[in-house]
């Protein structure tokens, strides 16, 4: 069998490895000089990777296959000085340090610039006293960085933006143990921008967001009078008929809700649905939040969730709601909590890409919620697919 794996393989291998080589010539042919800050992120890249094992994927960087708009590069350049600042000042900090958004591209000026590249450059005169691979960031860190070239190569992500972060936070944190690094990294990204936060989620991150998965069951107690809910509590979709069911205070009688069974108080907790094409949505609702009626479902009323509407109206329920790009629109989607940290997240679960993140501070129960009003397709509660190990020895090509 494994004959037969490599003999489809190998071949596959020799000829994308023509098809990249070939790519590489001709952007070679048309590559246009690199300006004073493109050049500081390359020569970064190559200290990064001269100190730090298993972090070749920033080779791609400094020898200018993989290229960052000068804009890109700037801020790069001034959030990183600022990340340096603040592990100076609070060395006790466990995870990431708390900063901004950074400045708009329009509103960088040049001294700023100028003294964000000293700042770094300083750092970088301790680096390069450090001997060659004399740094190990940890086995998740490691495959983290082995699945972003994949997926770079392959063109699910746009730069190597992520590997490095990573690398570079390996080299900054004083913590002898660099296991939580990805899910710090993940934590800190979702905090500090929502929309398009992490746009493609590493596999190694994506099994640990799935060690969390929890089985949801429909309360029927709560369930519109006009839904059809299955027996095993796990289906659901609008029926033609108005059950006459009890009118509970917990049921919704206006919009087409049901919430889970249990309401979730710590800890982390994911869980998966498949949705339809037209009208759907999904998230939790705090346990004070009134079912009743037609009143908008949003972070004024209780309610933390995603909404499709007409197939087209993809948006965040926010007060102003917050308009979601349409290619961010998924077919089963995957959600997220992490309720000590305050987090509730939506991703596409069959690009593992991330898509909004909800940032609060919860104090009540919280119950899934799920919606929908389509009569053909049922909105269904999945349990997440059982993590698979792949049979490449080095990174998946079927990834």
């Amino acid at each position: 069998m494994m004959q037969c794996f490599h003999f489809m393989v190998e071949p596959v291998k020799t000829w994308t490895s023509k098809i990249k080589e070939s790519n590489k010539r001709a952007k070679r042919e048309r590559k246009e000089p690199l300006d004073e800050d493109q050049l500081f992120v390359a020569g970064l890249a190559k200290d990064l990777s001269r100190v730090c094992q298993r972090s070749d994927v920033l080779e791609h960087i400094w020898n200018q296959e993989d290229t960052w708009p000068s804009p890109l590069c700037q801020a790069f350049i001034l959030q990183w000085a600022s990340m340096l600042e603040n592990k100076r000042k609070l060395m006790q900090t466990d995870g990431w340090p708390e900063m901004g958004e950074g400045k708009h591209p329009d509103l960088i000026n040049e001294q700023d610039l100028e003294q964000a590249k000293a700042d770094v450059l300083t750092w970088i005169k301790d680096l390069r006293a450090q001997p060659e691979q004399s740094v190990w960031p940890g086995e998740p860190v490691a495959k983290i960085l082995e699945d972003l070239q994949s997926a770079w190569r392959w063109g699910r992500v746009p730069n190597l933006l992520t590997a490095m972060e990573l690398v570079l936070w390996t080299l900054v944190s004083q913590r002898p143990d660099k296991d939580t690094i990805p899910q710090q990294w993940l934590l800190w990204k979702q905090r500090t921008q929502k929309i398009g936060a992490v746009s493609y989620i590493p596999q190694p991150v994506w099994d640990w967001i799935g060690d969390a998965a929890v089985e949801i069951n429909l309360d029927l107690d709560t369930a519109n009078p006009d839904l059809l809910i299955s027996a095993d509590e796990k289906k659901m979709r609008c029926g033609f008929e108005r059950k006459d069911v009890p009118n509970y205070h917990q049921r919704f009688d206006g919009w087409w809700c049901a919430v889970g069974m249990d309401g979730l108080a710590s800890g982390r907790h994911y869980w998966e649905a498949e949705v339809g094409e037209r009208d759907w949505r999904l998230g939790v609702a705090r346990e004070s939040a009134l079912r009743k009626g037609f009143k908008s479902l949003n972070t004024d009323t209780g309610y933390m969730s995603l909404r499709l509407e007409r197939g087209t109206e993809f948006k965040a329920l926010t007060v102003p709601f917050t308009a979601l790009p349409p290619g961010l629109i998924p077919r089963k989607v995957g959600i997220y909590l992490d309720y000590d940290n305050g987090q509730l997240s939506f991703y596409d679960v069959d690009k593992h890409m991330h898509i909004y993140t909800y940032n609060e501070t919860f104090t009540e129960r919280l119950y899934p919620l799920f919606g929908t009003v389509e009569i053909v397709k049922d909105l269904v509660i999945r349990s997440p697919a059982a993590k698979t190990h792949c049979l490449c020895p080095a990174s998946c090509l079927w990834a």
